[in-house]
């Protein structure tokens, strides 16, 4: 993998993007914590305080809440439990055919090809931008998709972030070498990203999944 860095905004990222085969091929196999179901009791703890922050900026429980890329489908589960109608999109065969079994309303569906007949309320991205070729138009069509004031939520990793850095002086930095990876964020990059979508962000956080990455929830304005 060869990492680059744009000049003009200092985004970084990877040389290239997958060809159809090559994304056919890595989405064939689930790794075990993708998988639905994964250690469910600890991450319904997790993301309830994620579902409860989200609540209230949102200004109480209700709504639709569209999951992107709801990979073990926890995100997908807790928002359900808290009474949001909770539809989630996703790209392995496998995953959506859980979540269905489930009762839970599944795609397999790229997010830029979805045309729900109705508005969503809370959008989430989980730890999925930074797997995307062009996270823009993903942002752009979440803009589309939520209704008036409604909130994003995304996560990944932040190269901002001390830790990032101080992995990077051990020489023990996972990111730099993540296969499904394009793209390496700053939280001042993000931002910019969302704004130019237009999205204000309103909440940051430290995620409790994965080391050096940030949580934010932004709102649609415009």
């Amino acid at each position: 993998m060869r990492w680059l860095r744009c000049d003009a905004c200092q985004h970084v990222f990877v040389d290239g993007y997958f060809a159809a085969d090559a994304l056919a091929l890595l989405f064939s196999e689930t790794q075990p914590m993708q998988v639905p179901g994964y250690e469910a009791g600890r991450a319904r703890l997790v993301w309830s305080r994620v579902v409860e922050e989200v609540a209230r900026l949102h200004d109480g429980l209700g709504g639709r809440w569209l999951d992107v890329g709801f990979g073990n489908g926890a995100l997908l589960a807790t928002a359900a439990e808290f009474g949001y109608e909770a539809v989630g999109l996703d790209l392995r065969t496998d995953s959506v055919e859980r979540m269905r079994a489930f009762g839970f309303e599944a795609q397999q569906c790229d997010l830029r090809d979805y045309c729900p007949q109705t508005s969503f309320s809370v959008i989430s991205l989980a730890d999925v931008l930074e797997h995307m070729p062009f996270p823009r138009p993903a942002l752009r069509k979440a803009h589309e998709l939520l209704s008036p004031g409604g909130l994003l939520f995304v996560s990944m990793p932040n190269m901002d972030a001390f830790v990032w850095k101080l992995l990077d002086s051990r020489g023990e930095n996972p990111y730099w070498w993540e296969i499904e990876h394009l793209h390496n964020f700053g939280r001042q990059r993000l931002y910019g990203l969302l704004r130019a979508a237009g999205f204000e962000p309103c909440r940051y956080g430290v995620s409790e999944r994965y080391v050096a990455c940030m949580e934010v929830i932004a709102r649609r304005v415009g």
